[in-house]
């Protein structure tokens, strides 16, 4: 029998069905797995703080920030990878959803080798660059060492779940998180002050916790994806897909290496917005600290959308479903209107009693906080509907336009908003610059959606179309230019 026949009775079909309803499924295990990832990190955080003190969880702020900084370089790689996973599951192509498996998933494992190394050996050179304070140096150096052990474990890890993802399951990714963070957070008192027959480690246990949880997860899905028979497992002669492909390969990373800078570029917006908040005092900045926390999990429904959204409609472009694309996509926008929303109405009507729950509620930090929450909350509901709308375009290959339009938005917009504002209306700039980017980021995503090329595009110049794009009226001309490396994102 063809290969390219069963492939949707064995993988994740998200071709056909009802849109809403499949969407839905698909991204509640995803949303569940950014909530456990969330906590694990808050409750290692209490943890820390509680046995450790104040010099720990500072080691520990610092050494995430590191771990962040090297999963968005290796982010846009995995992202890469899934979507031509997801176009070939779409075009029923198991053949070369694997050769795209092998030449990822050695790629993938080598740079985070390397980044381990690397980090291991200048460890103090990273940690002197992020101007880590003395007292919390040592402790940074022993947690961190240990996270870049971990750190191909948990690349690995992500890989195979993204890749899942584009293959149409969402479930297995969810309950391996969570065998991952469940470990981490019980391993982390048991290994910080030695209880019972574990070794007291110290700042060094709570990494040895995540190097734990991380190691046995990635085992035990590779276990159950080979005792399942897994389509795109690499078994007997498949194994030599395991060498990189070099013309794949360069599409993977020319695709890839925008997909991460988004990362980075919303994460250096971040952290100059944060500087000027600092300017401000303490008060503020605590202020503002609790309020960011909250956003972070205001935005876990749209990321959530969005990562189901980039799978499904790449896989209806391998399948030439243009006609389910542009419904696809008003269905992510109408989920996280509709959950993004609800969070933001929640949190307005709960806000201090949540915030309460960082300071003491006779706190004047209090105060602050609620009015910042309410002055940028409801923007990230518009911020939502711009993630999905990349999560679209990017499923054919376009992936300059967004990057680009998150550095007009978010590093030029509202970084610009919030300095150039302060003279005219204090630190209030500060707190309207999140609308003031959130708008400008919708506006410029909307009009790419409508006007732009990305319905043209093909992630892979030699792959058959298997259908062309339909006249959708929006200005956009039949057929399809298949992508290669040289091609423009326009």
């Amino acid at each position: 029998m063809d290969e390219k026949m069963p492939t949707r009775r064995r993988t994740g079909d998200l071709t056909s069905g009802p849109i809403p309803r499949t969407l839905l499924l698909f991204a509640l295990p995803v949303l569940g797995s950014n909530v456990l990832q969330s906590l694990n990190g808050s409750i290692n955080a209490v943890w820390v703080g509680r046995f450790l003190g104040e010099s720990a969880l500072t080691a520990t702020s610092n050494a995430n920030l590191v771990l962040f900084l090297i999963l968005g370089t290796v982010f846009g790689i995995g992202m890469a990878a899934t979507i031509l996973v997801a176009q070939s599951v779409g075009a029923r192509d198991l053949p070369e959803a694997r050769r795209i498996v092998g030449t990822s998933a050695t790629f993938f494992f080598l740079v985070s080798v390397v980044f381990a190394v690397c980090g291991w050996i200048w460890v103090d050179a990273i940690l002197g660059a992020l101007g880590t304070p003395a007292d919390a140096l040592p402790l940074a150096r022993s947690y961190l060492r240990i996270i870049f052990v971990a750190v191909p474990m948990m690349n690995l890890l992500s890989f195979v779940m993204t890749v899942l993802r584009g293959a149409g399951d969402s479930r297995t990714p969810f309950f391996f998180m969570a065998l991952a963070v469940v470990l981490d957070i019980v391993l982390n008192p048991l290994l910080i002050r030695g209880i019972g027959p574990f070794p007291e480690l110290g700042i060094a246990g709570s990494a040895t916790s995540t190097l734990i949880g991380q190691t046995v997860s990635v085992i035990a899905i590779l276990i159950v994806l080979y005792v399942r028979k897994h389509p795109l497992r690499l078994a007997g002669a498949n194994l030599a897909l395991l060498r990189p492909d070099p013309a794949l390969l360069r599409i993977i990373v020319f695709k890839g290496v925008p997909m991460g800078l988004q990362m980075i570029v919303i994460s250096a917006a971040a952290l100059t917005v944060m500087g000027m908040v600092n300017s401000n005092g303490s008060q503020v900045a605590a202020a503002y600290g609790i309020a960011a926390q909250l956003w972070t999990y205001i935005q876990m429904p749209a990321l959530a959308i969005g990562a189901a959204v980039s799978s499904m409609a790449a896989q209806n472009v391998g399948a030439g479903r243009w006609d389910r694309i542009g419904r696809i996509a008003a269905s992510g926008v109408g989920f996280n209107l509709v959950l993004t929303g609800a969070l933001v109405a929640v949190l307005s009507v709960f806000d201090r009693p949540v915030l309460s729950l960082f300071l003491s509620s006779d706190s004047a930090a209090i105060d602050i906080a609620v009015h910042i929450n309410n002055v940028a909350s409801w923007s990230f509901i518009l911020f939502g509907i711009t993630i999905v709308l990349f999560a679209t375009v990017r499923a054919t290959g376009a992936v300059m336009p967004p990057l680009i339009i998150l550095v007009i938005s978010v590093l030029v917009v509202r970084t610009g908003f919030a300095y150039f504002m302060r003279g005219v209306i204090g630190e209030e700039a500060l707190w309207w610059s999140f609308p003031a980017g959130s708008i400008s980021s919708l506006i410029l995503a909307a009009a790419y959606y409508r006007f732009g090329r990305w319905r043209t595009m093909h992630m892979i110049e030699d792959r058959p179309a298997a259908g062309e794009p339909p006249d959708t009226g929006l200005g956009v001309p039949r057929g399809r230019a298949h992508l290669s490396p040289e091609t423009p994102n326009g």
